[in-house]
């Protein structure tokens, strides 16, 4: 009696097992929301490929401010070689001036050595060849001292008029001199000036484009971001209706097979045998070891110099033979990125530091690298000095360390760095300054 009882309850327990039905998405709404989500990943395809092509411009504008700030360098570079020679000139043409002075003296006292001559040989009536210089000699000896005051008298005159002559020239000369050296300095300094009007008026340009590229880009990564989150939303919709759907056929099949069990048990009317559910075990994955950086190589002198400085501020006009300095204003991204109240270097301050111990560097990328001996990319070795250029114009320098690495002071924002080496628009051949 308590067996029967005992297969009853049980029989009764199996039954009550069975959960209800978890809701069942419609066909329809799972289409309409894998038609969602397919929309929502067409949207994302599509800004995504614009906002790379933003990306792209953004990154060759960015290419275009380093050339425009290469050229403002130069221009700098070279309006301070303009204003010492300018200077220098200033000095000759005032050293002409006094050397014109003292012709224009020396012009006064040989006209008054001549007036004298003149007037005491008036007075005297003793010109040269006159007969009354000789009338009134009392005796040969008299006579003979007249004669030779005159001959002495009249060479002095000579002498005079050859001072008079040899000193206008000389004045004459000196004013040509002094005119020449200042028309020559105010040239080359307007030159210049107007270059480097042109330069930073280039440089706002191009500030002011990349600037609006980065606003452009800046709002396309909004809208992705944006459309990426009614993906996921669309995606977490799809997933959860179709999870929906998979729960509910798990429910038919697990109420499918209870039917059949208890029809079997039914069938045979005997006990049913327990069984034991077998256990899971997680997998542990395996641990990640980082590999160690390269070593650097030779060249030690200048490689260790830059390396030294690893994590120092980039600074746009910053850095001299002595170690990073004060950066200067551009008028736009390295102002944007406060570069003149930062302690630093730009890519060619740093290896004016670098070389210090070598030889002295201009504060311009692209007079570093025609210093050097060229060689193929292929023969580069480290201390050999990498640069890129576009539309023709150097705008970036590095330092070659050796396996594909460099050691650089690369834009606004960043810090010295080691970088591999990057070879889109770099030069094709490396400058060698040592060896």
């Amino acid at each position: 009696m308590s067996v029967l009882l005992a297969v009853s309850l049980g029989s009764t327990g199996t039954s009550a097992a069975v959960p209800p039905p978890p809701p069942k998405p419609s066909d329809s709404e799972i289409d309409s929301s894998r038609r969602a989500a397919e929309s929502g990943a067409a949207e994302v395809g599509v800004l995504a490929n614009q906002l790379a092509e933003a990306e792209a411009r953004l990154t060759a504008l960015q290419d275009d401010v380093e050339v425009k700030l290469e050229d403002a360098n130069k221009a700098l570079v070279d309006l301070q070689a303009a204003q010492d020679t300018a200077g220098q000139a200033e000095r000759d043409a005032e050293t002409a001036r006094r050397t014109a002075d003292a012709a224009g003296l020396a012009v006064e006292t040989a006209r008054q050595n001549l007036d004298r001559f003149v007037a005491a040989s008036f007075q005297q009536g003793s010109t040269l060849d006159s007969v009354s210089a000789y009338v009134g000699a009392e005796n040969p000896r008299d006579l003979l001292a007249r004669a030779q005051m005159l001959t002495a008298l009249s060479q002095s005159q000579f002498n005079v008029l050859e001072d008079l002559q040899r000193a206008q020239t000389e004045k004459g000369n000196a004013d040509a001199t002094a005119r020449a050296a200042l028309q020559v300095a105010q040239q080359r300094q307007a030159e210049v000036t107007q270059a480097k009007a042109g330069a930073d008026a280039a440089l706002a340009a191009a500030v002011q484009s990349q600037q609006s590229q980065a606003a452009r880009a800046g709002q396309l990564e909004a809208d992705k971001a944006t459309a990426e989150q009614r993906l996921f939303d669309a995606q977490t919709r799809l997933g959860g209706l179709q999870g929906q759907r998979r729960r509910y056929e798990d429910w038919l099949a697990q109420k499918q097979r209870d039917d059949d069990e208890r029809a079997r048990q039914a069938a045979l009317a005997t006990p049913n045998a327990r069984g034991a559910a077998p256990s899971r075990q997680r997998p542990s994955g395996p641990s990640v070891q980082r590999p160690s950086a390269p070593a650097g190589a030779s060249v030690e002198a200048v490689i260790a110099r830059a390396l030294s400085q690893i994590g120092v501020p980039y600074a746009w006009g910053g850095g001299n033979a002595y170690g990073p300095t004060l950066g200067i204003r551009d008028g736009g991204v390295a102002d944007s990125f406060g570069d003149y109240r930062k302690i630093g270097f730009d890519c060619s301050g740093l290896l004016i530091y670098a070389f210090a111990g070598v030889r002295p560097l201009p504060h311009y990328s692209g007079y570093q690298y025609a210093l050097g001996r060229k060689v193929p990319l292929s023969q580069m070795r480290p201390g050999d000095l990498l640069a890129w250029s576009t539309a023709g114009r150097i705008h970036h320098i590095a330092l070659y360390i050796g396996n594909g690495q460099m050691v650089e002071a690369q834009q606004s924002g960043t810090f010295v760095k080691v970088s591999p080496v990057r070879y889109g628009g770099i030069l094709p051949f490396a400058s060698r300054l040592i060896g």
